[in-house]
């Protein structure tokens, strides 16, 4: 075979490739990367000609990887962290000058306290920095942030993980919630009433939170009835305003819709949990992971709890 030109490589094209590889479409490849579908179709056909090889090739849902790009991934993916860090001068970060993506995923209440204050800051020092921020499912963050998907997880446990790196955010816990005015609620909530109701919940998939619930139902020998999968708090909390559901959701998020909803306390024990930063532990020698973990940690922690329940 031919030795090709290296001078026919650059870095961009291994990052189209890297995302190619992750998102498996053009389209969501170019919103992590922050390029146009275009120029990601670019870089790609650029790939092409330099490996003699499609790839990827097309499907209904997006792009699959051929044998070669499958080979590809691995060295890829440590050529790109080899890169990053040897742009990094000694381990320093210099956030006014990078020009990074940092990928963090978290819930809503997390991006409601403590994106706010990230981006400010990166517009005040002038940086390039770009923010991605995903919230979905928390059932598969632990394997995608080993996968290197994301660079910082915000997630709320009872226990630490023991298979990545944590430190704690802030404490908080579960409460129910039902609209201002709610006639089967007037003097708080009972277990009758709190299974009679028809429930909303957070839908991004299978829920520990919900399965605990039902669990705990089950041996009170009881049963709810979910009625409603929703995949944002704040729409759950607008149905909830106008309609006689009803859920329970973590207190610090219950608070932000208190003008609208009623606040009480769960007619059962629910353990508290923590708001854990959790990051994959090669990303101890990243300057730049270390830097935005920091922020988010002391944004999230200078957040004012609300006053406990009556």
């Amino acid at each position: 075979m031919a030795t090709r030109d290296i001078r026919s490589l650059d870095v961009g094209m291994l990052r189209t490739f890297d995302a190619l590889m992750r998102e498996g479409s053009v389209s969501r490849a170019a919103r992590r990367l922050f390029l146009t579908q275009p120029a990601v179709s670019a870089s790609l056909g650029r790939l092409r000609d330099t490996f003699g090889d499609p790839l990827f090739t097309r499907t209904a849902h997006g792009v699959l990887p051929t044998l070669r790009a499958r080979q590809l991934a691995p060295q890829v993916e440590r050529l790109l962290g080899d890169l990053s860090q040897l742009l990094e001068p000694e381990g320093a970060f210099d956030p006014a000058s990078s020009q990074r993506i940092f990928r963090i995923f978290g819930g809503e209440n997390a991006s409601h306290v403590m994106l706010p204050p990230l981006v400010d800051e990166l517009v005040r020092i002038g940086s390039g920095i770009r923010v991605f921020w995903e919230t979905s499912s928390f059932l598969t963050v632990a394997e995608r942030l080993h996968k290197g998907e994301f660079d910082i997880a915000l997630i709320p446990r009872q226990q630490p993980p023991d298979d990545c790196e944590s430190e704690p955010v802030y404490d908080d816990h579960h409460v129910f919630v039902a609209r201002i005015g709610h006639p089967a609620f007037a003097h708080g909530v009972t277990l009758d009433s709190f299974c009679a109701a028809p429930h909303v919940f957070l839908g991004y998939g299978s829920s520990a939170l919900d399965d605990q619930i039902d669990a705990i139902l089950r041996g009170l020998a009881r049963e709810r009835s979910t009625r409603v999968a929703m995949t944002s708090l704040a729409q759950i909390a607008d149905l909830l305003a106008q309609s006689d559901h009803v859920a329970v959701m973590p207190y610090r998020v219950a608070h932000r819709f208190g003008h609208v909803l009623k606040i009480m306390p769960l007619p059962f024990a629910l353990p508290p949990y923590r708001l854990l930063a959790c990051w994959n532990k090669r990303a101890d020698a990243d300057a730049g992971v270390q830097w935005i973990k920091e922020r988010l940690l002391r944004f999230g922690q200078a957040a004012t709890a609300p006053p406990p329940l009556p």
